[in-house]
């Protein structure tokens, strides 16, 4: 009996083929729609969970402050810089795990006749350990290198790019700021941070090489900012204070004097970022749902005037001997096929879609099983829903009116 009330449904909707497409076009574009802003949503959140990851875990940056002078503030940067013993007084802290002091710059870099400019930190191994990042090719610098001031340098993927090609440039000796480098390794890659810097953009060189041949020191020791890596995330504020206190200490900060100094949190950066990235993903899903609520009300548009339309039908198909329930189940039947096919094109449009927006506008989408899924039962659930309504009407026509009815 129920195949019979299904394949009859079926044949109702083939009797009027362009309305029944019309009405199932409302659902595709619904739940393409939704399948293609959560692929967009879903790929912002993974660009963003990947930036984090590449930062490394319970990080904290310390940079020089401001100086006043004369009642101006002169900006972030410009009191007396952090140094080398800054660092390793940091690193004695018990909730602080790795300390990596970092001198930087933007230089020209020269290989045969190609030339990059890029940025160039002065780093100590213990900078890849905080920010777990891995040499691909070759090895990185020793704590050895970093006494002598060797000239030895560590790329990233896009330098060794740009000036080696497809060439190793691991052995080859390029030149920064006239200076010879026998690359050591290549990084791996990491790509962009949360501040949309390519991190594979940047070549690492003993901090003590950049320190006195390439950029200089006003005061001994200089370096420009401090990574710091705090035990775990638990600690994380309690490491702050403990850096704070020691600085304050160090730098002869009077009490009720400002800091000249800033400690910052990277973690709570994230955590902001990856929050704002979820806010995107259901915001998106949600402003994308509403086509799917217009899509059911086009479809209850389109039952009630097929009820009014099919009155005599249902009068004759009642005085034969059929139910209330069996009319009822065959005009949501109706409404359910219906979203169900539009469903199944919607999602599969929204695949093609989110492809072709990969390719062409090379933006991350994530498309995911469960995203369809979701939208394919909002569909079918939109269509019980707003089918119901008429459906209902049609079940409870009286025969003898129905039959009556021109």
């Amino acid at each position: 009996m129920r195949l019979a009330i299904a394949s009859e449904s079926w044949r109702a909707l083939g009797q009027n083929r362009l309305r029944s497409a019309l009405t199932t076009l409302g659902m595709v574009i619904g739940v393409a729609s939704v399948v293609l802003m959560l692929a967009i949503g879903q790929g912002t959140q993974a660009t963003v969970n990947q930036a984090i990851a590449s930062m490394g875990s319970n990080l904290i940056v310390v940079v020089p402050g401001a100086t006043t002078q004369g009642g101006v503030r002169l900006g972030a940067g410009t009191a007396g810089p952090l140094t080398v013993a800054d660092a390793e007084a940091i690193a004695a802290l018990p909730e602080i795990a790795d300390v990596a002091p970092m001198q930087s710059g933007v230089l020209q870099l020269v290989y045969g006749p190609h030339n990059w400019g890029t940025s160039v930190y002065g780093v100590t191994p213990a900078f890849w350990r905080i920010r777990g990042w891995d040499i691909e090719t070759g090895s990185g610098f020793t704590e050895a290198d970093v006494r002598s001031a060797a000239r030895v340098a560590v790329l990233g993927r896009a330098v060794a790019e740009n000036l080696f090609g497809t060439e190793n440039p691991v052995g080859k000796t390029i030149r920064i700021r006239d200076l010879p480098f026998v690359v050591v390794g290549v990084l791996a890659p990491k790509g962009q941070s949360l501040d949309g810097r390519d991190q594979d953009d940047a070549v690492h060189v003993p901090l003590t090489t950049a320190q006195r041949q390439l950029f200089g020191m006003s005061v001994p020791g200089a370096i420009r900012f401090l990574v710091v890596q705090a035990r775990s995330a638990e600690v994380m504020e309690q490491a702050q204070a403990e850096i704070r206190s020691l600085l304050r200490q160090r730098r002869r900060i009077a009490h009720g004097q400002e800091d000249d100094f800033t400690v910052r949190n990277l973690s709570a950066v994230a955590e902001t970022a990856a929050l704002s990235a979820r806010t995107l993903s259901l915001t998106l899903g949600a402003i994308a749902s509403i086509s799917l609520v217009v899509g059911g009300i086009g479809i209850m548009n389109i039952m009630l005037v097929s009820v009014t339309e099919r009155t005599r039908e249902i009068g004759i198909r009642m005085a034969v001997g059929a139910r209330r329930r069996d009319i009822l189940v065959q005009f949501l039947l109706e409404a359910v096929w219906i979203c169900s096919a539009g469903g199944l094109a919607g999602a599969a449009l929204g695949i093609a879609l989110a492809w072709l927006l990969s390719e062409a506008a090379r933006m991350t989408v994530v498309v995911s099983l469960t995203a369809i899924a979701i939208s394919f039962g909002f569909a079918a659930g939109i269509g019980v829903f707003f089918g119901f309504y008429p459906a209902r009407k049609a079940a409870r026509l009286q025969p003898v009116e129905a039959l009556r009815h021109e």
